[in-house]
């Protein structure tokens, strides 16, 4: 808990900073912005507790699956609630609909039994709801440049990893935010491997072309550093942690496969990439399906997820900087 504590401390201070910072670049009212950084605090902190696995093992003792399905739904709910009432934009209608996402996928493992038709089932309504966008409806605007809805995204983000994690009782241990410096190389290491086949792939595609941003070097760099650790942490956690961790693992264990499991996993989070910015975005998914090989092999070599984070985090981050399209 202690470590935990620290690191929340840490991360709140950061946040702080980074809300102020950003306040006043766009010119965000003192108002807004203490109406709005509040949840978003509430938020980080509940954010932290499946990267902690001692977190993680306080809350399963505290009672029996329906209980602890009972405290992760109140706990989705209160950030909406908190910033809803700060911000006067409370609608029922969103109260309404947001519970209702919560509260299936919350119970999810308390009313099902596992199996692998049962899994890939919960990971289609969590990758419906996300790809959706309904987030965007729920978590209004308060004011320009005041856009809510990753408040929505972090929730739904761990509420999943807490409801594999806790409730399906995934034996992952290992999962935690920060890769160790074996995994950093690995997961590098399997980056470097797919970047030519990568870049191969969205030439031959038309996906984008390169174009590094044109800034000074300081802020290319810290827009750098700033761009990895959010996709380390929001974008590659969650997308590795369903998809490897999970996905891949259990397709491979229901069919003693890793080849069948690798490249399964590999495929479904190809497509889960076709709706992104114009349906159907076949180039996207062709090289993201070709990148899953890539994460999976990082994960297969490391034993580790945080391995196969670092991998997409990479890939991503090298996408988001040097490339347009």
């Amino acid at each position: 808990m202690r470590q935990f504590l620290t690191t929340l401390s840490l991360v709140w201070i950061a946040a702080c900073i980074a809300a102020y910072v950003y306040s006043q670049q766009q010119h965000i009212s003192t108002a807004v912005a203490l109406a709005v950084v509040p949840a978003f605090l509430v938020e980080l902190g509940f954010y932290l507790v499946p990267g902690f696995a001692s977190v993680r093992k306080s809350f399963d003792a505290l009672g029996s699956k329906a209980l602890r399905a009972a405290l992760l739904t109140a706990s989705a709910m209160i950030p909406y609630l908190l910033e809803a009432a700060l911000t006067k934009t409370f609608r029922l209608t969103a109260f309404a609909e947001l519970l209702g996402f919560v509260f299936v996928a919350a119970f999810w493992y308390v009313w099902a039994r596992r199996n692998i038709l049962v899994d890939c089932l919960f990971l289609a309504f969590m990758a419906a709801v996300y790809l959706s966008k309904q987030f965007i409806h729920i978590y209004r605007q308060p004011a320009p440049h005041v856009a809510l809805a990753i408040l929505g995204q972090l929730m739904w983000i761990r509420l999943g990893l807490m409801t594999v994690l806790s409730l399906r009782s995934l034996d992952d241990e290992r999962f935690s935010f920060l890769p160790s410096t074996a995994e950093w190389r690995i997961g590098a290491q399997h980056f470097l491997y797919f970047l030519p086949i990568g870049a191969g792939l969205a030439y031959v595609v038309g996906l984008g072309e390169f174009h590094p941003r044109p800034l000074p070097w300081w802020e290319f760099g810290a827009i750098l550093a700033l761009t990895l650790m959010g996709m380390l942490w929001v974008v590659s956690l969650a997308e590795e942690f369903f998809f490897r961790a999970f996905l891949q693992r259990i397709i491979a264990r229901d069919t003693h496969s890793q080849t069948a499991g690798l490249f399964t996993a590999a495929v479904l989070f190809g497509l889960v990439h076709l709706p992104l910015r114009s349906f159907p975005n076949w180039r996207l998914a062709i090289v993201a399906g070709a990148l899953g090989v890539f994460c999976g092999l990082s994960l297969l070599r490391a034993g580790s997820v945080r391995a196969s984070m670092v991998t997409h985090a990479l890939a991503a981050t090298t996408w988001r900087m040097f490339f347009s399209g």
